[in-house]
């Protein structure tokens, strides 16, 4: 009889293992060979006496170019004409950091706006009201 349990790692739904182990393991999944999109880790695991355990774990794989878009949102109802603000990026050579479209503009929020107005409408009543003493 063995004394430890043994492990195999699915993909998604595939009959067959990306992996056999016997416990304790580590291991690396490679995300690079997988579909940018929803995919599920099944590990199954059987001990020693022969009984199974299961457990799934979803995940997204996202390594191709992130995709940012401003002017829209999911499910919005829309009309006329939308000006969009698109984006995208990837993390690129790992080795070296590039700062050219690494980051989406966007513009700046209605309530920075509303912010900055009540700060000059109160510096301006405290203004007048100081010239008027």
């Amino acid at each position: 009889m063995k004394d430890h349990s043994s492990i195999l790692i699915f993909i998604d739904e595939e009959p067959i293992p990306v992996a056999s182990f016997e416990t304790p393991v580590s291991f690396e999944l490679d995300t690079l060979k997988l579909v940018d999109g929803p995919h599920i880790l099944k590990i199954v695991s059987r001990g020693p006496t022969g009984k199974e355990g299961i457990r799934k774990i979803p995940f997204e794989v996202r390594n191709g170019p992130v995709i940012e878009i401003e002017g829209i949102r999911e499910n919005a109802v829309v009309d006329g004409v939308l000006p969009l603000m698109i984006n995208a990026y990837s993390k690129g050579d790992q080795t070296r950091f590039l700062i050219t479209g690494s980051e989406t503009p966007q513009s700046i929020p209605s309530w920075l706006w509303l912010l900055i107005i009540g700060v000059g409408v109160a510096a301006a009543y405290y203004f007048v009201a100081y010239i008027t003493l």
